[in-house]
């Protein structure tokens, strides 16, 4: 049987499903003239008369969904994922957050199996850690403890360790043993009691003896952590005080933080924590080196997972400040549990959401200035194992410590090990990523261009503004994954994946943005605004073809919005074939454009056109010249010059 009190908290807490959010506020945008294309309306225009590409329902998905606007995404994605085409696998994950803003869950977890499928080293499938070699490097992590059994385990459970003063407080159901005692009915067992022991210079423990007749009670407590003072304690207990039990609405009897201060040698003032809750569990205190901070673990609003780490301040009155959920990818849609801080402010945890040997395994983090986890390391066997491992105390002085685990051979459900750390853990690489945010076409540097950066799992973990010359920085991890986004006012937002090499250094990531409202006046290339490099006909025929179609609909619309304006269709050949050939054909492919354009909409009078065969190659690709085909499509183009506005 697990851990009494840990069993409750889980069984307590709402699995709830958690969907990334996008929160970036952009302006919309209309034409500030005739002399300007909105490409973003006038492609929902095209797609809302039937028409239908890869291209252009990527582009209508990723411009609402880096807006917030999940559902409107969701119709968009769907549509693209209906045309059954090979899209990249960012667009399986992007379109699981759709589904669930839609509330169509079986479907988000079918495409996240198809994501985490088609990118298994990626964390965000089902909670991989972020390299997908995880076995090589918690391996990498192994070996460092020497561990055994304490003397002081019994058949029960046996768990939860908290250092106080040269003794130990452990958390036990010991108390099952005899007759007439008072049972939980889910295990059957007496509810846990604390219990001191002594320990010796060798991590032997021994005598143990209950604690305290005031703090400990009929129901469940563990895990109680002490002031360094030892006159003040905070400690789990269920929802029980003053002899009375409280529930929530399905009478359940939760978890609760209390303290407890000491006065001629008892256990007096007992009181709950005021961010406590009938409704929800708040259980496993920790306290900061400096004692100003609280962390613990709840399942209160705002937990991604099963449960979460937070953080409250200690205020002064007997006050407390508001509980901040731990940001950065240390919470997860699971289990994140009995936290530990060292005096060197490390943050131990237990977890099944990041990547282990099975079941609960321990992983530390160091706290920067602001309380807050940086990058996050399973540390290794044989302290983790394949069943649960969990509670890690540890004195950085003496580097011994106690953890708690059901491991197979044990003496009782749950035991309490001891462990001497022979060799410390080595942290993250540093590096640096750095760029420039300019304009796709012009080459502008952009400045004041916000820019966000987030992790492997989409979490934000940084936020920059470029400067005079379109700079940005963040400093990064090396051996992680991150994604940058940049935004501007009048372009579209784009978003950037990085691998950042794991060595000390500096990677280069430069970002150009598109403009969402282009300018376009007499001698602008159509073509060139909405990035079409052809009209595509089937080999040898002046056919429009359905993909062709979609986007002579973008210049269609476009024409209609501007209803003075005038083009020149130009088609063109490479240079193979013959040059009479050519030119016929470019003329048949130029004239079935411009029919097109008339047959939905466009006044004759307003196109001009013609085909110009091989008779303007934009490379060295001519006649008897052995080029590439990459270098030939570039002469198989097709235009529409504006010759009057």
């Amino acid at each position: 049987m697990k851990k009494i009190i840990y069993i409750l908290l889980v069984v307590s807490l709402a699995i709830e499903g958690h969907s990334q959010t996008k929160k970036i506020e952009k302006g919309d945008k209309k034409y500030a003239d005739l002399a300007y294309v909105d490409a973003i309306a006038t492609y929902e225009k095209v797609a809302n008369k039937g028409y239908k590409s890869v291209d252009l329902f990527q582009k209508l998905g990723n411009s609402y969904f880096f807006n917030a606007k999940l559902k409107e995404a969701n119709k968009w994605y769907t549509e693209l994922f209906a045309l059954n085409e090979k899209v990249d696998p960012e667009y399986y994950y992007r379109y699981s957050i759709t589904l669930k803003a839609v509330e169509n869950y079986a479907k988000a977890n079918e495409y996240l199996d198809k994501f985490h499928q088609m990118a298994a080293a990626d964390i965000r499938g089902n909670q991989y850690s972020n390299e997908k070699n995880y076995l090589d490097i918690i391996a990498k992590n192994s070996g460092r403890y020497e561990i055994k059994a304490t003397g002081i385990n019994s058949r029960m459970s046996d768990y939860g360790t908290s250092f106080y003063g040269d003794k130990i407080l452990f958390s036990t159901s010991r108390d099952t043993i005899g007759f007439a005692k008072v049972k939980t009915k889910w295990t059957n067992h007496s509810f846990t009691n604390l219990y001191v022991a002594s320990r010796n210079e060798e991590g032997e423990l021994s005598h143990p003896e209950k604690f305290s007749k005031t703090i400990n009670s009929k129901f469940n407590e563990d895990t109680p952590v002490f002031t360094k003072d030892l006159k003040t304690v905070y400690f789990t207990r269920n929802n029980f005080n003053k002899r009375k039990t409280g529930t929530d609405e399905n009478s359940v009897i939760l978890l609760k933080l209390y303290k407890a201060t000491l006065a001629d040698g008892k256990w007096i003032d007992i009181k709950e924590l005021p961010f406590n809750s009938d409704n929800y569990s708040v259980a496993h205190p920790a306290l900061s080196p400096d004692e100003k901070t609280l962390y613990f673990a709840s399942n209160m609003p705002g937990t991604k997972g099963q449960s979460d780490l937070f953080k409250v301040a200690i205020l002064e009155n007997d006050t407390y400040g508001v509980p901040q959920n731990l940001t950065g990818t240390i919470n997860t849609e699971a289990r994140e549990t009995f936290p530990f801080i060292t005096k060197d402010n490390e943050l131990y945890f237990a977890t099944d959401g990041h990547q282990g040997l099975g079941g609960l395994d321990i992983f530390v983090t160091k706290l920067d200035e602001n309380g807050m986890p940086g990058q996050i390391l399973n540390i290794g066997a044989p302290v983790n194992g394949n069943l649960d491992d969990f509670a890690f105390i540890i004195d950085n002085t003496t580097k011994k410590g106690y953890f708690s685990s059901n491991r197979e051979n044990g003496k009782g459900f749950d035991d309490i090990y001891f462990f001497e750390e022979k060799k410390p853990l080595s942290f993250e690489i540093k590096q640096e990523l750095e760029g420039q945010i300019t304009d796709m076409e012009t080459k502008e540097i952009l400045s004041n261009a916000p820019v966000t950066l987030f992790d492997a799992n989409f979490n934000e973990t940084g936020k920059a503004v470029s400067d005079k010359d379109g700079g940005y920085h963040f400093d990064v991890t090396g051996g992680k994954k991150y994604y940058v986004r940049a935004e501007k006012e009048n372009y579209n937002t784009k978003e950037a994946p990085v691998e950042i090499p794991n060595v000390t250094g500096k990677t280069n990531l430069p970002i150009a943005l598109e403009k969402k409202i282009k300018e376009v006046t007499v001698g602008s290339d159509l073509a060139k605004t909405f990035d079409i490099k052809i009209i595509y006909f089937d080999l040898d025929k002046a056919v429009i073809r359905k993909d062709a179609a979609v986007d002579l609909a973008k210049i269609v619309e476009v024409m209609k919005e501007n209803p003075t304006m005038k083009i020149d269709v130009r088609s063109h050949t490479d240079s193979r074939q013959t040059n009479e050939y050519n030119q016929k054909l470019s003329d048949k492919r130029a004239k079935a454009t411009i029919d097109w354009m008339v047959k939905n909409g466009i006044s004759s009078d307003r196109i001009t056109g013609k085909g110009y065969g091989e008779s303007q190659l934009i490379n060295r690709c001519a006649d008897g010249v052995d080029c590439s085909e990459e270098e030939h499509q570039l002469n198989r183009r097709s235009e529409f010059i504006i010759t009057a506005m």
